[in-house]
């Protein structure tokens, strides 16, 4: 019997196909001579006690389309299935992990970890690694916000469910727009927010490490802010280019993927910004297109061949 993928993503025309993580690990699950299929979250549902999916075929012959028809599948029937839908991880997201954590206890094999992606949320995660982080704040209250800028002087606000270095924001003095821009993001103080010391190797790269099946892949992307912007993220302009991992880099990563080993997280993306880790990404992360086409070692055939 061949082996079956399902891919759960976000809409399949919204992917692009040039660059898109996960249509590059639909493209060597094929190779591999593995049927591919795509759904959404939506289409995933319990009906008397059995989790399905109303999924499609990507047809690899006709350049990675949708097969015309729907079929429903069990998802204990999969050889494998992904979750590699984009945050934020909302109430749909949370009740899509709920279904596919009743899967994976029926026996279904669900990456990453259904279970890991609903506790450890991708910004808090890196904070699990005291050692290795800058220095922190998570609050809504802005008097605090205030207090750790007046300490550190130039500081980074972000969102706790952001991606793509959307709604990041680099503060320097705490003025009345500053003060709007915190209001805003703390939802009139309601809604905690991420406050980190500005790093200013940040302009050296800010560097995406995969952590494949428990390893490090040997290759990294520093993403370079141009034009005089603070983020590397290539959503927000940033220039990606491959660089080997430094001693000091892995050392880090070695930690994490450690722990990410025990979580039944077996494909993940560290960031880190000179010597501290900012983020750890589990739900999907990205760069191994960039990755495989400026160095040539393929970080998507390692985690298949692996899994």
């Amino acid at each position: 019997m061949s082996k079956t993928f399902l891919f759960i993503t976000d809409d399949f025309g919204s992917l692009d196909q040039k660059k898109d993580t996960s249509i590059f690990m639909m493209e060597e699950a094929a190779l591999k001579g593995i049927e591919v299929y795509q759904c959404e979250m939506e289409n995933i549902y319990i009906d008397n006690k059995k989790i399905y999916a109303d999924c499609c075929l990507i047809d690899v012959q006709k350049g990675f389309s949708k097969a015309a028809d729907m079929q429903s599948r069990k998802i204990v029937e999969f050889s494998s299935v992904f979750m590699r839908k984009d945050p934020p991880v909302d109430e749909s997201y949370i009740n899509c992990l709920h279904l596919l954590g009743l899967a994976e206890n029926n026996g279904a094999k669900v990456y990453n970890s259904p279970r890991a992606i609903k506790e450890f949320n991708e910004k808090i995660f890196a904070l699990y690694f005291p050692d290795h982080i800058p220095k922190t704040l998570i609050t809504s209250d802005i008097k605090k916000i205030i207090a750790f800028q007046n300490k550190h002087k130039t500081i980074i606000v972000k969102p706790l469910d952001g991606m793509g270095g959307t709604s990041i924001y680099k503060i320097d003095a705490i003025d009345k727009d500053a003060r709007e821009i915190l209001f805003n993001m703390t939802n009139g103080e309601k809604t905690k927010v991420v406050i980190q010391e500005f790093l200013e190797e940040i302009f050296e790269g800010d560097y995406r490490i995969l952590i494949i099946n428990g390893t490090p892949f040997t290759t990294t992307l520093a993403r370079i802010p141009q034009n005089g912007n603070f983020k590397g993220n290539l959503a927000a302009g940033g220039k990606g280019v491959a660089r080997d991992i430094t001693p000091e880099q892995m050392e880090v990563a070695l930690v994490v993927a450690e722990r990410l080993k025990v979580e039944g997280i077996n494909f993940a993306g560290i960031d880190m910004i000179g010597s501290k880790l900012t983020e750890v990404n589990i739900t999907s992360p990205t760069c191994a297109r960039e990755i495989f086409i400026q160095s040539g070692n393929n970080p998507i055939k390692e985690y298949i061949e692996g899994l």
